[in-house]
């Protein structure tokens, strides 16, 4: 810890100071950065697995949106059936009706994952330019399989009434899904951080990613970290496609496609491999689309771009690059 570089964790609260100038109104900046926060937040929930799989397993998958997906369609069929609950005005009935539906989304997510890296990831392993290509494909399988399943048109996926709704901190409108997207992001956060920094699989999980012939000459089976490591990270996207789902309040076929552009934003800023890198990229992509979205609307995506260049040419590998790959 004595040479923990400290300079990334000054990108968020400076982005945000440099943002309050151009927006002029504090509480539509506060409102603003709290939006920002959120999907930062479920961006890092879903980027968070990819990351690892990325570092740890040094596969190219662009097929994660599939995960995505799965997790946002499964929630809409859980909550369908859940109307008293999700239609109740007490928060806590909301709450039983949301945490039943995200973790059967993880589940299905999870087995998913478990044939995908089985079937179309394992046969190219160290192959990227294959990787991209399978992994694209089946993707675009993946999609035309919900389409057969939920149908191809939008769904809504409206918020449970006891979630929708804002509250007040002086002028600022501040809803009340995203506050609770940013405790769950801090708590998958957390608990990544736990189980990477305070357990025996962390600790494999971390010397596998800057060294994986020393692990395997241990004589742990990296392969099965690797199966483990990619189905966690598919559960991960699947409960970040139901927070992403809520957060519109509706979803799509080509809903995983569309976030996936801003996952590898994030996973680049951050630095392959890295938890704590990819919660930076998050926060700083959430932030950057929410006030460019405000400030100049048709340069919110090229804005993320944008930033990915700028924290590239500051540092090339990311803000915290694993070291040794």
């Amino acid at each position: 810890m004595k040479n923990f570089d400290t300079k990334p964790l000054l990108l968020v609260p400076v982005l945000a100071l440099a943002a309050l100038p151009l927006i002029g109104s504090g509480s539509t900046w506060l409102t603003l950065t709290v939006a920002g926060l959120a999907m930062g937040m479920i961006v890092f929930i879903i980027a968070s697995g990819l990351t690892l799989v990325f570092g740890l397993m040094d596969v190219l998958n662009f097929g994660h949106g599939v995960f995505i997906a799965l997790g946002a369609f499964v929630a809409t069929s859980v909550l369908g059936m859940m109307g008293d609950w999700t239609g109740s005005q007490e928060l806590w009935r909301n709450l039983v009706a949301v945490l039943p539906a995200m973790v059967v989304a993880m589940l299905a997510a999870g087995a998913i994952g478990l044939a995908f890296e089985r079937f179309i990831v394992r046969p190219v392993y160290g192959q990227h330019l294959k990787q991209i290509l399978i992994t694209m494909g089946g993707m675009i399988i993946g999609e035309e399989l919900i389409k057969v399943i939920w149908g191809p048109l939008q769904i809504a996926l409206p918020l449970p009434e006891a979630m929708r709704g804002s509250v007040f901190w002086g002028e600022a409108a501040i809803e009340k899904y995203r506050l609770l997207a940013v405790v769950v992001g801090l708590a998958i956060f957390a608990g990544q951080m736990w189980v990477l920094g305070r357990t025996k699989i962390g600790l494999l999980i971390r010397a596998g990613v800057q060294d994986r012939e020393m692990v395997e000459s241990l004589g742990y089976r990296i392969r099965r970290l690797f199966v483990g490591v990619f189905v966690a990270g598919s559960a991960l996207a699947g409960l970040g496609g139901v927070m992403w789902g809520l957060y519109q309040q509706n979803v799509t076929p080509q809903i995983g496609a569309q976030v996936n552009v801003l996952i590898f934003i994030v996973i680049i800023i951050g630095g392959l491999g890295s938890t704590g890198g990819a919660l930076i990229g998050a926060l700083l992509v959430g932030l950057m689309a929410n006030y460019t979205g405000f400030v100049l609307p048709k340069l919110a995506l090229f804005s993320n771009i944008a930033l990915m260049a700028a924290v590239l040419l500051w540092r090339p590998q990311g803000v915290y690059p694993v070291v040794n790959r």
